[in-house]
């Protein structure tokens, strides 16, 4: 297996237990895994890299997002928008999806996210045309694997269209019975639970306005019957709260309860609208959040009340959710922005800018059930990357590593990315791919879908 020596780097921010930052140490991987940390390491054959101008940190985890709208982002039409008139415009784009528009929506957004520090992904994919092809998880599959990233598949679903009361058009919607068949496939040809897995799968209806208990509550049972994890879109406008005590007579979480949607397997995108007493209900059964700052800014949704979760001891993660959203696919510039909103909403409550990045490190890795991710620490996972911070505009910014990409930020293509011990992307570029020619061939589909506008 191949070694590689990260020497003598300037700060290694460890996110672990005892939240380390390293100075002037180095880290050994061999193969996936890193085996050693410490000062003056060598090992024979192995590659060397040169970190004394380095801040090194653990790869981040984006805990909720969606692929398929790298395709939708910047449409004048949409900019002023809020959730329920937003998506109405882009069902109707994405009724368009293709098993191919997948695969290059993927590999447009997967590598800016492994450009800028990603490692590892969830992404929760509900758009199923009928007629246009059964194989969309396949291909993310396929996208990720050529880019050597760590991907979790979130098998998504509409099954209450418009003529249900539901907000997707009926071309989008599927049976029951076609998602449980397809859900079931995908697991046991995708799902690989071993540690330091490439490949997961989870169970993902989409959200209350668009499917059914139905599907919410067989979804839960094959997905414990599979041990899977679960994931939707709750509490993420007042619009959907409306909806949902006009329809199921309760409020988002309380249905999400009644189909068996709590538990430390289950993670909810958004979270904004709990109230004080579900958050308790959160805590007390481990029930987790992907907190999407820049998304809920974007589409007026609100502001989710991390500092009291992370107070009550809520396990949240940070996600960048979806490109059009966003719109893009950094996560790294979530960690800034999260950062700043919540300074400006809760001052000295706010978490803290360390707290931030610990949120997009070992918090969405708790919410993926993964604990082999998330840290730089002897036996997790070879998932890291690395910024060169001898520039001019960072002179006098480099005083706390464990801050600076929240306090200062960083807005360039870092140097390294490594995952599972492999350089995926370097200087900036990606190492997996030519990215020439899949920048080609992503144009000419996103042109077949901006000329229907």
């Amino acid at each position: 297996m191949s070694k590689l020596l990260i020497k003598n780097a300037r700060a290694i921010v460890t996110c672990d237990t005892e939240d380390r930052v390293l100075t002037g140490q180095s880290i050994l991987i061999d193969g996936s895994k890193i085996v050693a940390l410490g000062e003056d390491l060598a090992a024979d054959n192995a590659e060397v890299i040169n970190a004394q101008e380095m801040f090194v940190y653990p790869g981040l985890v984006n805990s909720h997002h969606h692929l398929l709208q790298a395709f939708s982002r910047n449409i004048p039409q949409i900019q002023a928008f809020e959730l329920f008139d937003w998506l109405l415009f882009l069902y109707n784009v994405w009724t368009n999806v293709t098993p191919d528009y997948l695969y290059y929506s993927s590999m447009v957004a997967m590598g800016e996210f492994i450009k800028y520090g990603g490692t590892t992904m969830f992404d929760h994919h509900f758009a199923f045309p009928r007629g246009k092809g059964r194989n969309m998880i396949d291909r993310q599959f396929e996208a990720a694997e050529a880019l050597g990233l760590r991907f979790h598949a979130g098998r998504s679903c509409f099954t209450r269209g418009k003529k249900e009361g539901g907000l997707p058009p009926d071309d989008l919607v599927e049976t029951l019975d076609e998602v449980l068949e397809d859900s079931l496939r995908v697991v046991e040809r995708y799902h690989d639970p071993g540690e330091f897995s490439m490949r997961q799968v989870v169970l993902a209806p989409c959200s209350p306005f668009s499917v059914d208990s139905d599907v919410m509550i067989e979804s839960a049972k094959l997905a414990r019957d599979k041990k899977v994890r679960l994931h939707t879109h709750l509490a993420e406008t007042l619009d959907e709260e409306k909806y949902c005590l006009e329809t199921y007579g309760k409020r988002p979480l309380a249905w999400a309860e009644d189909c068996g949607w709590v538990g430390s397997d289950v993670w909810y995108a958004h979270g904004i609208h709990f109230t004080d007493e579900e958050i308790d209900i959160l805590s007390q059964t481990q029930t987790g959040v992907a907190h999407c700052p820049v998304s809920n800014m974007k589409i007026s949704s609100g502001i989710a009340k991390i500092p009291q979760m992370l107070e009550k001891n809520v396990p949240v993660g940070l996600a960048v959710d979806g490109c059009g959203s966003n719109d893009a696919s950094n996560l790294m510039a979530d960690i800034k922005i999260g950062y700043l909103l919540h300074r400006l909403n809760s001052s000295n409550k706010a978490p803290t800018g360390y707290q931030i990045l610990k949120l997009a490190t070992v918090g969405s890795a708790k919410l993926l059930g993964r604990n082999d991710i998330g840290s730089i620490s002897v036996g997790k996972a070879a998932d890291l990357f690395m910024i060169n911070v001898s520039r001019l505009e960072l002179v006098g910014a480099l005083l706390d590593p464990a801050a600076f990409l929240a306090t200062v930020g960083y807005s360039r293509p870092v140097d390294f990315t490594i995952i599972n011990g492999k350089i995926v992307c370097k200087d900036g570029k990606l190492t997996g791919v030519d990215e020439e020619i899949i920048k080609e061939q992503a144009a000419q589909e996103v042109a077949k879908v901006y000329n229907r506008f």
